[in-house]
């Protein structure tokens, strides 16, 4: 009797690590899941930029000047068919709090907040003209790449989907705070059109604009791309 049981456990303790090296084979080679292009996994609420960015999702300036080789170079697309309702935003991301108050949470300092999520109070530097502001309603959240530009550069050929995802995205360095005069003052205008008037953010921008169209898989122009790499040059080395 006693010696089945011990060939019994020997059995199941062999059966046990055979299934433990079959995963730790699993989780060490597994590739990162692949996004196709123009989606964005659903980001948690409280996404927030890693230590020492403005912006969540940044990358580096040397990956963000091979990123934006990367990039497919093509005349501005049609603005036939589009409409900001085909972007639906702002949406829900918990607690009662839609995207916009969760980001100027995100961006402000000392935020506080009402029984319904909206800023009731803190202060904010804007990152486009470098404003302080202490009134939540004169922030406006702005799209990096604006969703006009997005159509104009390959969200024309998304699903709703991918467009919401692009509208509502908190985990690349696609939202952000910033003054409702230079929101609207940039308007749907690319790099080579409007520049931050604030030119100690450009670092900021050119990085913060390459990641999303390459993360979108957005094309740019040539014009366009010639003032992003102006930006880049900006950055310290």
């Amino acid at each position: 009797m006693g010696r089945h049981t011990r060939v019994r456990g020997a059995v199941v303790a062999a059966a046990l690590l055979s299934a433990l090296a079959g995963c730790s084979g699993t989780m060490g080679s597994g590739a990162p899941d692949a996004k196709p292009s123009g989606a964005a996994s659903s980001p948690p609420a409280d996404a927030k930029p890693a230590g020492g960015e403005v912006l969540p999702g940044m990358v580096s300036v040397a990956v963000a000047r091979t990123r934006l080789e990367g990039l497919k170079v093509a005349p501005v697309g049609s603005m036939a068919g589009y409409s900001r309702d085909k972007f639906t935003h702002w949406i829900q991301q918990g607690n009662k709090c839609d995207t916009r108050e969760v980001i100027l949470e995100r961006d402000g300092t000392d935020v506080k907040r009402d029984a319904e999520c909206r800023a009731v109070s803190g202060t904010w530097k804007s990152l486009y003209d470098g404003v302080v502001v202490t009134d939540a309603a004169k922030m406006d959240i702005d799209h990096m790449v604006p969703l006009a530009e997005g159509w104009r550069s390959g969200a024309a050929g998304w699903d709703a989907a991918q467009r919401k995802a692009f509208a509502n995205d908190l985990t690349n360095p696609q939202l952000l705070a910033v003054t409702a005069a230079s929101n609207r003052s940039k308007g749907d205008q690319s790099p080579d059109l409007w520049q931050p008037p604030d030119k100690a953010s450009w670092c900021v921008y050119g990085r913060a604009w390459t990641t999303v169209k390459s993360t979108y898989g957005l094309t740019v122009t040539e014009p366009e791309k010639k003032m992003l790499t102006t930006m880049l040059d900006t950055c310290a080395s």
